[in-house]
């Protein structure tokens, strides 16, 4: 079981981010020994209890959503991804990666090769909404309030998810 690296954003201009949860950046879980990474990591979402999974890529314009943490799985290629809005992170994502966003948490693609493909889904009973303007006091409440997952969406019951996002919850 890969251990994440975890991040930590404040509000950055508009975009809120979480005020307490981390981002998590799993890198390598799936190696190129695997060969349709799109397919295993959808299993591995299913299979850990995430539901609405989609293929696609990231928006190349800046976003956060209220209503749902999200899971992103590099399925191929590689990418330059803008994490924590305006002011956060680039970082440099590639096949076999997988990150977790916490509700609020900025995210937009500012480059990626050719065939760049992403796997995401969310956690039961949470949805996506896709926000580009600054967050009401209403929303800000929701984002701080969205309950943490019951499982990671790699590792389910047992992963690191779990351990990371309630230890910060509760501090």
């Amino acid at each position: 079981m890969r251990q994440p690296e975890t991040l930590f954003f404040p509000a950055s201009e508009w975009v809120p981010n979480h005020p307490f949860l981390p981002v998590l950046i799993y890198r390598g879980v799936l190696g190129p020994e695997v060969g349709d990474r799109a397919h295993a990591f959808e299993s591995l979402f299913y299979d850990s209890g995430w539901e609405g999974v989609w293929r696609n890529g990231v928006f190349s314009y800046q976003h956060y959503h209220v209503g749902a943490h999200e899971v992103l799985g590099i399925a191929e290629g590689k990418a330059e991804l803008l994490i924590g809005g305006p002011e956060g992170t680039s970082l440099d994502v590639e096949a076999g990666d997988c990150l977790v966003l916490p509700a609020g948490t900025g995210h937009r693609r500012l480059s990626a090769s050719d065939g760049f493909l992403v796997v995401g889904g969310y956690p039961p009973g949470q949805h996506a909404d896709i926000e580009t303007a600054a967050a009401t006091p209403g929303e800000l409440k929701i984002i701080a309030a969205l309950p943490v997952p019951g499982s990671d969406p790699l590792y389910g019951r047992a992963g690191p998810l779990l351990t990371l996002w309630n230890r910060s919850a509760r501090s």
